[in-house]
């Protein structure tokens, strides 16, 4: 499958301060593809000069094979985290506004199909709840039917549901062999929706890959998870812990012979889980915290 873009060796300086330092990454066509980062990692100046938005110090970003061109802005959509609407317009007199911005869009009507809008359409956009104005800057991200969409953060602040309807969205665009690039801080979010991650930290990249991919390279089996008022007992005993979100997690390839042990050692079981490692545990083991904070 064709790379729709291709980073080689991207830097970004700030004043002597390396933000993005020398990193390179390809992304397929109509893949769904996530960029993930704590604050400050180089994330956002990433995305940001991807989207045509910074320049870089060094380094290439190309479009197609090709050095972006002018028309770049015509070929991809952005939904920003923060976006301002006008005030006094309807979501379909703002889907009407923002057509007036691309030289090709698509008809009205497919985007407010797409983007589950028809029940909403004749509303004032002042009284969207999240969830309906997050649809609403996809239709706008997606209004000049971009070749690549460029999702910051969508779904932040969003209920559980909305999240997951968001996210139907989201697959149905990826349907149409439309390149999805994503930030988010949702890592249940990352895995579920993204073929290929990027992991971004002090400016470098630290892993890439498929989420299931660099699960299987760096877990080889379950977490038990006990309370943290365990701490103490557990310590006593020969098993390895780390401490993440007010719980004792424990890898482990032998359910059995480590419940034996915890036994064996007086450390209560009254609680105890047992779970298979996500992307947020990956996170935490590449880069020693939790992506949300």
């Amino acid at each position: 499958m064709a790379d729709i873009l291709q980073i080689k060796n991207l830097c970004k300086s700030f004043s002597g301060f390396h933000a993005v330092n020398n990193i390179s990454f390809n992304i397929p066509q109509g893949k769904c593809f996530g960029l993930l980062g704590p604050n400050g990692a180089g994330k956002t100046t990433t995305i940001e000069m991807m989207e045509g938005i910074l320049k870089p110090s060094s380094g290439q970003i190309l479009f197609n094979g090709a050095p972006i061109e002018k028309n770049y802005y015509q070929k991809i959509g952005i939904q920003f985290q923060h976006t301002a609407i006008q005030d006094y317009l309807t979501v379909k007199e703002t889907l009407a506004l923002f057509t007036k911005f691309y030289d090709h869009c698509l008809p009205e009507s497919e985007v407010i199909k797409i983007c589950a809008l028809a029940d909403i359409a004749d509303q004032d956009t002042r009284q969207l709840s999240g969830g309906q104005r997050q649809r609403l800057l996809l239709a706008l991200a997606i209004l000049n039917d971009p070749q690549i969409i460029f999702l910051d953060e969508p779904t932040t602040g969003l209920d559980p549901q909305s999240r997951r309807n968001f996210w139907q969205l989201i697959n149905n665009i990826k349907a149409q062999n439309k390149t999805v690039i994503l930030t988010t801080h949702y890592m249940d979010e990352a895995e579920s929706l993204c073929d290929d991650i990027v992991i971004i930290d002090r400016g470098k990249i630290i892993e890439q890959g498929s989420p299931n991919q660099l699960l299987k390279a760096h877990f080889h089996g379950t977490i038990v998870c006990l309370p943290i008022e365990q701490q103490a007992q557990l310590a006593k005993t020969e098993l390895n812990f780390q401490i993440t979100n007010h719980l004792l997690e424990i890898e482990t390839q032998d359910i059995e012979q480590t419940i034996k042990i915890l036994l064996a050692n007086q450390v209560s079981i009254d609680g105890l889980q047992v779970r298979h490692p996500n992307l947020e545990d990956l996170f935490i083991k590449l880069t020693g915290h939790a992506l949300r904070n």
